[in-house]
């Protein structure tokens, strides 16, 4: 029996990716569209959203725009109307939206309950949202694939030392708990979904970016990187390649994982 070669190809698939207009989210709309697919790219407005599809004409498949409030499940009900309207039914899902608050870098001690809850909305509960409205009719139809971006900080602590005089748009930056935890819950809710609908053929896995640079000051891409066995941090190109692999037939096989790629990061 002659082996197969593997199947990258996304060619006749139908993917939605939330936070499509972000820093990774544009690079892997870009992966997916080149890769062949009908590329739906969900922000909240539709200006946003588009950005991620400029440039994409001569791409062997395509993008457009959607907009929707993902932590509103009537707002992506309707979205869900207008993508298979468009594009017809969905194959795959990229949960990749993720926020911060007005008081993201807040010491733990005193950050606030409401800001928690807020990124929270976003980080966890709008892909548990995204889930259930697009993985059922997968799920339904006997076919398809959800990857979930989580974080290297969902996996491990971040180190605090490398934030001491770290800068990032011209403030000071750190990872707070509220990111590590929601990142860690969209780890528990990707498992759980991999098994509840793994009998459906819907493989439900992760991929967790190690750091991405993306105009972070010296200072902070010095002392990162010297925790990076790769030493660096990554680019943003960097993860689209474990996201076409995991909604592809190469990975046919595969469900319930976390791809991560951080450059060796949390091997130490």
């Amino acid at each position: 029996m002659s082996a197969m070669a593997p199947d990258f190809s996304l060619a006749g698939r139908v993917i939605v990716i939330t936070g499509g207009g972000g820093i990774l989210g544009t690079r892997m709309t870009g992966a997916l569209a080149r890769a062949g697919a009908s590329v739906a790219v969900v922000e909240p407005s539709l200006s946003k959203a588009q950005l991620a599809c400029d440039g994409l004409e001569d791409a062997a498949g395509k993008a457009l725009p959607f907009a929707a409030d993902i932590t509103n499940k009537a707002s992506v009900e309707a979205a869900l109307a207008d993508i298979e309207a468009v594009f017809g039914p969905v194959d795959g899902l990229v949960n990749n939206a993720a926020t911060k608050s007005d008081n993201f870098f807040e010491p733990f001690e005193t950050f606030p309950v409401e800001d928690w809850k807020q990124v929270m909305d976003v980080n966890l509960t709008g892909a548990f949202i995204c889930a259930q409205v697009f993985g059922r009719g997968m799920a339904e139809r006997g076919r398809g694939a959800i990857v979930n971006t989580l974080s290297i900080y969902g996996v491990v602590a971040p180190d605090q030392r490398i934030y001491e005089g770290s800068m990032y748009e011209g403030r000071a930056i750190n990872t707070p708990a509220i990111y590590s935890a929601s990142k860690a819950g969209l780890w528990g809710l990707t498992k759980y979904l991999s098994a509840y609908w793994g009998a459906n053929n819907v493989r439900v896995n992760a991929i967790s970016p190690g750091g991405v640079f993306s105009g972070q000051n010296e200072t902070f891409v010095q002392r990162y990187s010297a925790r990076v066995p790769m030493g660096r941090m990554a680019e943003k190109d960097e993860m689209s390649g474990a996201v076409v692999f995991l909604l592809s037939d190469a990975a046919s096989f595969v469900t319930g994982q976390n791809i991560v790629v951080d450059g060796g990061l949390s091997v130490w």
